[in-house]
């Protein structure tokens, strides 16, 4: 049967993710070679090593990026515009900002409003994209599509599923909601749980144009093994 899919159109659709803090200086280094040797669409790694992954990435096609106000998202709006601000000096070119998750879930959306319009026209004045992090797994389902419309409405590039790190990731449900209430000119990340390239597949079905993975590796190799391509962990080793 012939495959609806191809290897660039896979790879383009991992963030692959180094956002564990315990990761080592040379686990950090390896983790860009590994983004850039398969060709990732990003590397998602900790703020303060982003102005040194920047310089890894260059002359490749794999984007630098980070986070803001992450994980937990409670930092106050100053802080993380200083972030996005610094971010932006170390050559980031798409940012991951967590929203502040209590306000959401007391219900000010004026607050989340006011947060997430400051915070992407500073990114998109800065030249680069913003995704914005709902983490679902704290949220209902009304509060995911408010966050859905307040997205929409002031032009965000990515909606996100979660940082990884509360009691669950990104779920088909929750995927399927975040389409459907999005205008089409906004995209989606799932992140937390994808795994392996089954579930990558499943989610692209969905709509989903991005997913935060730690398994690049892993999902990228059965991918081409799927296609029929040579290995590339076996490529000049």
């Amino acid at each position: 049967m012939t495959s609806s899919y191809d290897y660039e159109s896979i790879a383009k659709m991992i963030d692959h993710s180094l956002l564990n803090p315990t990761l080592t200086v040379p686990e950090l280094e390896a983790g860009c070679a590994l983004a850039v040797r398969y060709d990732a669409a990003s590397v998602c790694i900790l703020p303060y090593y982003l102005a040194r992954c920047a310089d890894l990435l260059t002359g490749s096609t794999v984007i630098p990026s980070t986070t803001i106000g992450f994980p937990h998202g409670g930092h106050t709006t100053s802080i993380k515009l200083a972030e996005a601000r610094q971010a932006l000096k170390d050559g980031g070119r798409e940012l991951d900002a967590v929203i502040n998750i209590s306000k959401a879930r007391s219900g000010d959306w004026q607050y989340i409003r006011e947060e997430l319009l400051a915070l992407t026209q500073a990114i998109h004045d800065g030249g680069a994209k913003v995704k914005i992090i709902f983490e679902n797994a704290y949220l209902d389902d009304t509060a995911k599509i408010r966050l859905c419309e307040i997205c929409g409405e002031i032009g965000v590039d990515w909606v996100k599923t979660s940082t990884g790190y509360a009691s669950s990731g990104a779920t088909l449900p929750d995927l399927e909601l975040m389409r459907k209430h999005s205008p089409a000119r906004v995209q989606v990340k799932a992140a937390g749980g994808i795994r392996d390239l089954d579930t990558l597949l499943k989610v692209r079905a969905i709509g989903v144009s991005r997913v935060g993975a730690t398994r690049t590796e892993a999902i990228l190799e059965d991918c081409r093994k799927r296609l029929g391509l040579e290995p590339i962990a076996q490529q000049g080793q």
